[in-house]
């Protein structure tokens, strides 16, 4: 059933923003800064989200929009809001992601498909009331909205270095409309240029030429359109929106050129690229992932917060999360996440979570990992500890022997390790000695029971502060692979699991030389070049993969496990058939 089309004429209410100062509560009123509803000629006559105040200071009102939340792969869909996956958006949805806390929405908009032919690139008035609904339900449950050009930037925008006049029109059409459109709504609407803009064919002179000519087209579009785009505030991305230092530098420049105290920088992270993928080995939030994250955020803080320009993360996440479970291990997903937030409260950035359907599940109306959720959540406002593994693997035949782990304390102390409603007994269950927890033996012999294959109890460490940390008590063996045969379409290898878990796949020829699509390291990308399937017993090596090893070529696999077991396997690709033998 669609949904109804909002009366003209509907009530509004205005939530406080949770970054709302105390002390301007405290003093019995929120008028804190400009209420740009009022300043149209034609300004909406409703008196709460249409008037909703605003802080004059731009650095602020990025303040208040902490933390946000993306409604990705929905209105940015080619060609339809439903053509991804998505259900169509509905208040309901927007009603609880502001209930978890969130103060901001962005809602990426792909416009290509819904415009007429040149010269005028009408927009389609159903499409465009369709967005403008969303928009207006998300300022009526109190969010700041930010409102972007999305896939268009790869669709046409990125033919500007050869089209520039073209591009440039349409450009400057589109965003005309969009600003006319919205020009008496709400100051919580944020308009951003566009998403991830490239320019094909260009060097990178001619790449931030174009970037510094669209975002000042922008700029002088929206302002010039009057009513509450006087002052609105304006969000302007780097190249691809990547954080790196020339690229911010670039835009810094552009942002000072303008002479306009309302004006957002924004960038995207979605971590350690090796990392985020799980390629090259890099299985670990380790020092090297950790270490990049450090470092993107003070270039950000840096470049932009230090001189004055607030900055938003409008996307961040890993992408390996994106392409199914496993890519990136829980517990090292849980610790980059809980380091990021500490990271953008540490240099004042305001993050958007980039959500596809990934993490919310918008049919459900709830969360798909919720133990996640409450890490993220934690992250906003506080700093929560880790451990050096969230998995104890105990060998199902053979002595059970103690277990230590690292504790990642954060700047918090050890309360308790349970199970359930039970509190363990240091000394007798576990020891702490400074940040080292060890399960003893005679504990986990208790835990893992029967010693069938899989999970057989789950503890919980408890702290000062921020969540707890879960640890998986596993019963596990050697796992075992079998010979089979198949063709580079469809290749799957027996695999006996027993318990264990893969971590990631390296490919080598006979002579050394690295095998799999990324040739530049022997460690494939999981979910990419292989995908392990539990509850099929098996291990899928994909077309990518198959496609990519050279024919008659013998490759040895050697699969790594998060219980630290290896096995090695080899395939030898002739033709449309693949073969695979233990030996």
């Amino acid at each position: 059933m669609k949904e109804q089309q909002a009366p003209q004429h509907r009530r509004r209410r205005l939530r406080l923003a949770v970054g709302t100062p105390l002390a301007l509560i405290a003093a019995g009123g929120i008028a804190y800064g400009t209420v740009f509803g009022a300043f149209g000629v034609d300004a909406k006559p409703e008196a709460s989200a249409a008037t909703a105040t605003v802080p004059d200071s731009a650095m602020a009102a990025v303040a208040a929009m902490q933390p946000g939340w993306n409604l990705g792969n929905t209105l940015d869909a080619i060609p339809d809001e439903t053509s991804w996956g998505q259900p169509r958006t509905t208040k309901a949805l927007l009603d609880k992601i502001r209930a978890q806390g969130f103060n901001s929405i962005r809602i990426p908009v792909t416009w290509s498909d819904h415009q007429a032919a040149a010269p005028n690139y009408t927009i389609d008035p159903a499409y465009l009331s369709r967005v403008r609904q969303v928009v207006d339900w998300a300022i009526d449950e109190g969010f700041y909205v930010v409102l972007d050009v999305h896939h268009d930037s790869w669709q046409w925008v990125g033919k500007m270095s050869t089209e520039h006049d073209k591009v440039l029109a349409r450009f400057h059409t589109t965003w005309k409309q969009l600003a006319t459109a919205f020009r008496n709504e709400s100051a919580k609407l944020v308009f951003e240029s566009i998403n991830e803009p490239k320019f094909d064919n260009a060097d990178n002179a001619r790449q931030a030429e174009l970037l510094n000519e669209l975002n000042t087209s922008f700029h002088k579009v929206v302002r010039a359109s009057g009513g509450n785009n006087t002052k609105r505030l304006l969000m302007l991305p780097t190249e691809v929106c990547t954080p790196d230092q020339r690229l911010m530098d670039n835009l810094a420049t552009t942002i000072k050129s303008l002479h306009d105290p309302r004006l957002i920088a924004t960038v995207h992270y979605y971590g350690y690229f090796p990392f985020s993928v799980n390629v090259a080995g890099s299985t670990r939030f380790d020092a090297q992932a950790q270490g990049d994250l450090d470092k993107t955020f003070k270039r950000m803080r840096d470049t932009f917060v230090a001189r004055g320009i607030p900055v938003v993360l409008g996307e961040y996440g890993l992408l390996g999360y994106d392409h199914g479970p496993g890519a990136v291990e829980r517990g090292e997903m849980l610790k980059y996440f809980e380091a990021l937030g500490h990271a953008a409260r540490s240099n004042k950035v305001t993050t958007v979570l980039w959500d596809n359907g990934s993490f919310y599940d918008r049919g459900k109306l709830q969360w798909k990992d919720a133990g996640l959720f409450h890490q993220l959540k934690s992250s906003w406002t506080t700093r929560s500890a880790t451990a050096s593994s969230d998995d104890v693997f105990v060998p199902k035949s053979g002595p059970v022997k103690d277990r230590t782990l690292t504790l990642n304390l954060n700047g918090a102390a050890f309360k308790a390790l349970k199970q359930g409603t039970t509190t363990l007994v240091s000394g007798r269950d576990y020891t702490l000695s400074g940040n080292r927890l060890t399960l003893k033996a005679a504990a986990l012999t208790r835990l893992v029971g029967d010693r069938s294959y899989g999970v057989k109890a789950t503890l919980r460490a408890d702290f000062s502060r921020g969540v707890p940390w879960r640890i998986r008590v596993i019963s596990h063996d050697a796992p075992a692979q079998s010979g089979t045969t198949g063709t580079a379409g469809s290749f799957r290898i027996p695999m006996q699991f027993r318990g264990d878990v893969l971590a990631t796949m390296k490919a080598e020829y006979a002579d050394g030389g690295n095998a799999g699509p990324t040739s530049w390291t022997p460690y494939q990308q999981f979910n990419t070049a292989f995908a392990p399937d539990y509850g099929k017993k098996e291990i899928r090596l994909t077309p990518a993969f198959l496609d990519a090893v050279r024919d008659n070529a013998r490759v040895k696999l050697t699969f790594h496990f998060w219980s630290g077991a290896t096995v090695t396997y080899h395939v030898t690709k002739s033709g449309s058939t693949v073969t695979g033998t233990t030996s």
